[in-house]
């Protein structure tokens, strides 16, 4: 669907106003429906967020999710549309999301992850690409505490390939 130079210029202009507008669950979360963006009960957006600027239409957002601080999603390119985010899940400051992804109930991708494939519900998800770390028993996001998040997280063993690649220092491969 072609974008129209109206069209556009609101999605840019309703983009830009919520990346610093005050009210994470209340002004930016009003201006991002208002744009086209599919968004659930109770959804926290923090400041300097971009949310696709040209198919806002293209990205749902469950009930109780969060987006952190600089959180970037960018629902198209090149024929792949659409990012689903489902309840509770916590994406972390600076973490971007590319097209084609879900991520699932409670998941939590950590802070400047690149979020390149679907990521499972209850799992932890890091780095560039953003891959599973741990699982989860709760979500990050509602009633448990952190202390009870972090007592619920059960680390992923990590493969032989992927053990290799992280037990060099950089240059001594």
């Amino acid at each position: 669907m072609r974008e129209g130079p109206l069209r556009g210029l609101k999605n840019r202009f309703l983009q830009e106003l919520a990346r610093v507008a005050p009210g994470a669950r209340t002004v930016r979360v009003w201006l991002h429906r208002w744009r086209g963006v599919k968004l659930g009960k109770r959804v926290w957006i923090g400041y300097d967020c971009i949310l696709e600027t040209s198919r806002p239409h293209s990205i749902t957002i469950g009930d109780d999710a969060v987006l952190s601080v600089r959180a970037l999603l960018i629902a198209h390119f090149r024929g792949a549309v659409g990012i689903t985010i489902e309840d509770q899940a916590f994406i972390g400051p600076g973490a971007i999301i590319l097209p084609n992804v879900t991520i699932g109930r409670g998941a939590v991708v950590t802070a400047g992850s690149v979020v390149s494939a679907s990521v499972p519900p209850m799992t932890v998800v890091q780095g560039n690409p953003a891959r599973v770390i741990a699982t989860c028993g709760v979500a990050l996001v509602g009633e448990a505490s952190m202390k009870e998040f972090y007592r619920s997280l059960r680390p992923i063993k990590l493969q032989s390939s992927d053990r290799d690649r992280t037990s060099h220092p950089p240059g001594d491969m």
